[in-house]
């Protein structure tokens, strides 16, 4: 099956590997920027970056959904038809951006107050969180790009356009937070600076590259169309729900940990963060399955059952990948856990608290890989029902009653993590007992 092969898996994946921890990366290097101006800053930051990342993220079926189709088109032989999904894709990503932008400069600075219940630390937080929302848009072009062109299976664009947003802000960062080299000290806001920045070059990047390709794949008109447009948001709709489900588990934590203590919220977010490019990571192997299943089960009109077998074979082959990385994540975590907390603060309260959360990502990563690897396989499926009832039900009995239990009981940073394990542990039983029904390789979705 050449369009599995591990050469093949690997590039696919590499390429979103390099997309997926862009952002994340430049995250933690802004967590150690900005934590090197204190500890109200960094909690500051990391509560805003959660904001930020709850706006912008439930838009995500723009990258994952649009990757589906795209590549169940691109599987059939309509190349086309995959690069129409993506101009559509970027009109919601223009309409729906902008419509964030100004909800989150109207509601922003009540939104924090109330999850932070410091007065102090949610106005800071606010000052950085309108500059940083107004790359929003460009988020979500940036998303939009990344799903069709994963579904033709283009890998090296996307790196270009993703990495030199990153390299500019990542420059940027240090220079405008601290005042280097002649630039203005702007503190907190810096950072938010320097994060609009490389979103703007990157999410432009993307629209000129979907413009040139429809013109040159002849895809008709870049106007927005209803038909493929509805077709996207049926899907997009249970995509949302599921990440609606993350956001308030992980606000629901922020909450809680926040009133724990300034120690407390930082060290929560800054693992959090960690956890998340850790999840990017195995993302990446996900995503190359995403792309390959849905290619494959896009020919199904010409090589029938095989493709239901040569998508479930693509599934086996990145569950067992995924598992073996995350088991290398898993030890070194493990291995530094004195020293690598110490890159992103040096605070000796926040170091001490960031010891229960650290010990928790090291047992969630084995659990987690298997977890990534098959939720990439079901979307690439078009399961996306699935996953969205599967996930809120895993949310609403495991992640959110421990939660809101520890600020109950005082479990504090213990009591939250131990609701995030649990929340991993009843998606993978739901995700073998779909692999299992095989029911997922059947679900129709270019219509």
């Amino acid at each position: 099956m050449v369009a599995a092969s591990p050469g093949r898996i690997a590039r696919l994946a590499g390429s979103a590997l390099v997309v997926l921890v862009a952002e994340p990366l430049y995250l933690l290097l802004d967590l150690a920027v900005v934590g090197r101006l204190g500890a109200a800053d960094l909690a500051a930051l990391t509560v805003g970056a959660l904001v930020l990342s709850v706006v912008s993220t439930q838009l995500t079926f723009l990258s994952y959904g649009t990757t589906a189709r795209s590549a169940r088109r691109f599987g059939a032989g309509d190349r086309a038809g995959a690069v129409a999904e993506g101009v559509q894709a970027s009109w919601i990503a223009i309409g729906v951006g902008l419509l964030i932008v100004v909800v989150v400069q109207l509601a922003g600075p009540a939104v924090l107050s109330a999850l932070t219940g410091d007065e102090t630390l949610a106005r800071s937080a606010t000052g950085w969180l309108r500059i940083a929302a107004c790359g929003v848009p460009f988020i979500l072009l940036s998303m939009a790009g990344n799903g069709w062109m994963r579904g033709v299976q283009d890998t090296r664009r996307p790196i270009v356009f993703v990495s030199t947003g990153f390299v500019i802000s990542a420059v940027l960062c240090p220079l405008l937070v601290h005042g280097l080299l002649g630039a203005p000290r702007l503190g907190l806001s810096g950072s938010g600076w320097a994060n609009l920045v490389g979103q703007g070059i990157a999410g432009i990047a993307f629209v000129v590259r979907v413009v040139r390709e429809n013109a040159s794949a002849g895809s008709g008109s870049i106007r927005p169309q209803r038909p493929l447009i509805a077709a996207q948001l049926r899907l997009g709709r249970d995509l949302i729900v599921r990440s609606l489900s993350f956001q308030v588990c992980f606000l629901s934590a922020a909450a809680v940990a926040s009133r724990v203590g300034v120690a407390a919220v930082a060290a929560h977010q800054t693992a959090l963060q960690v956890w998340n490019f850790l999840s990017l990571v195995l993302d990446s192997l996900a995503i190359a399955a995403q792309s390959l299943v849905g290619a494959a089960l896009g020919a199904r009109a010409r090589l029938g059952e095989q493709a239901a077998r040569d998508a479930t074979d693509i599934a086996m082959r990145v569950t067992r990948l995924s598992l073996g990385l995350s088991l290398v994540l898993a030890a070194v975590l493990a291995a530094g856990r004195h020293l690598l907390p110490r890159i992103f603060t040096g605070d000796s309260a926040v170091l001490n608290a960031i010891a229960v959360p650290w010990w928790f990502l090291v047992v969630m990563l084995p659990l987690a890989g298997v977890v990534f690897a098959l939720d990439g396989v079901l979307l690439g499926g078009g399961d996306a029902a699935y996953l969205r009832t599967t996930t809120l039900g895993a949310a609403l009995i495991g992640f959110l009653p421990l939660i809101w239990l520890s600020l109950v009981f005082d479990w504090g940073l213990a009591g939250i993590w131990s609701g995030l394990t649990v929340f991993i542990a009843l998606r993978l039983l739901a995700l073998l007992a779909r692999m299992r029904s095989g029911r997922w390789t059947a679900i129709e979705l270019n219509k």
